[in-house]
């Protein structure tokens, strides 16, 4: 699949620099001061950037890590009185810089930088492009590689649906100073292409259900300054295809599960083969956690196949004891007190392991 955000052209060092750097710029000119004339300054107090994130590509969705890879398009239009020329005089209806090059040295008017918050590290855009409309609209693409971290909620692991956030503030200029607004065009043409794509975006492993684009304020503290920016926020809505797990994980638990409840058929007075079935049992419950552990991020609570595990992992473990008090009725010659027990556990066990899950998958929201 895929997901878009907005940046600057230029690079950005980590989170916290750039809240530092968005806070010193911004106490440089106070809200009650004239802007003064010239081409760095915006060209309104404040400026209006309509903005959109179409979505390309998501490259890859890092589960461990708490990330994604996107292949993003940036859009951004405002206008500036300053750059309206006579197109007669110029030759040309539409002024176009393209590339790196010709939009750092050769295009002068001024421009918004805009940093995605959550972006780990910069890649440099693949392309770029700034149109200068005759009255003065100017258009602004991008197109580049961005990994983003955003916080995944994993309750409901591998049922689990993920709203990828990316957030976006204007660098270096208040709320006062820049106002972002959501290109409404390019919103309505995301919503067709969510619809149009949504069972074969390029997302191994997920499905693409919406992307919502809105805009708030943020606040950002330096001392007893409290300073306003206008944000961006950019939601991308997927949903884990969930059957490769059951297939792969939940199905054999629960064959391995009842694999071990074939001790109830075993002679009531082979200990070592009984025990032997239920260690078996045990160690492979171990051995599937490890795996879980290691391909999930260090969390502070329990997903829904956490606590499936556990609930295999308990069941099984129960078996032990169970083999222990029919060993022990066997030398106490009560026989038939153990044939019964066993008998009973025949159903029981099964019983109580699928109210178990029932129950868990209930709590979870998955039935």
């Amino acid at each position: 699949m895929s997901g878009i955000v907005i940046a600057s052209p230029h690079p950005r060092t980590s989170w916290s620099a750039a809240v530092a750097a968005c806070l010193l710029f911004a106490t440089a000119i106070r809200a009650d001061e004239p802007i003064p004339a010239g081409m760095p300054n915006p060209p309104a107090r404040p400026t209006r950037v309509d903005c959109a994130i179409l979505i390309i590509d998501v490259v890859n969705i890092d589960d461990l890590n708490e990330s994604f890879q996107a292949e993003i398009a940036i859009l951004a239009s405002w206008n500036d009185p300053r750059l309206t020329f006579d197109p007669q005089a110029e030759g040309t209806n539409l002024k176009l810089f393209q590339g790196s090059f010709q939009f750092n040295e050769v295009f002068k008017g001024w421009w918004p930088q805009l940093v995605i918050l959550n972006e780990v590290g910069r890649e440099e855009p693949k392309a770029v492009t700034v149109m200068v409309s005759p009255d003065g609209t100017v258009r602004y693409r991008e197109q580049r590689n961005a990994v983003l971290e955003t916080p995944m909620e994993l309750h409901d692991f591998p049922f689990d649906t993920q709203r990828l956030k990316a957030s976006m503030i204007p660098f270096g200029a208040t709320s006062d100073e820049v106002v972002l607004a959501v290109d409404e065009r390019f919103a309505k043409s995301t919503d067709d292409y969510v619809r149009r794509e949504n069972k074969d975006v390029n997302v191994a492993g997920w499905d693409l259900q919406r992307l919502d684009m809105s805009v708030d304020e943020t606040f950002m503290m330096a001392g007893e300054d409290r300073t306003r920016f206008s944000r961006l926020v950019t939601t991308i809505q997927l949903q884990r295809r969930s059957w490769q797990y059951v297939w792969e994980i939940l199905f054999p638990l629960l064959v391995l599960v009842s694999v071990v409840w074939s001790i109830f058929w075993v002679e009531i007075d082979s200990l070592a083969d009984r025990l032997n079935i239920s260690f078996i049992g045990v160690l492979t419950i171990v051995a599937y956690q490890f795996v879980l552990v290691e391909n999930m991020p260090r969390m502070s609570y329990l997903t829904f196949l956490d606590s499936v595990l556990i609930s295999s992992f308990v069941m099984i473990t129960l078996t032990v004891p169970q083999s222990l008090l029919i060993h022990s009725l066997v030398r106490k010659g009560k026989q038939r007190w153990a044939r019964t027990i066993d008998r009973t556990s025949r159903w029981a066990f099964p019983l109580v392991y699928f109210l178990l899950l029932a129950s868990v998958s209930r709590w979870y929201g998955i039935i």
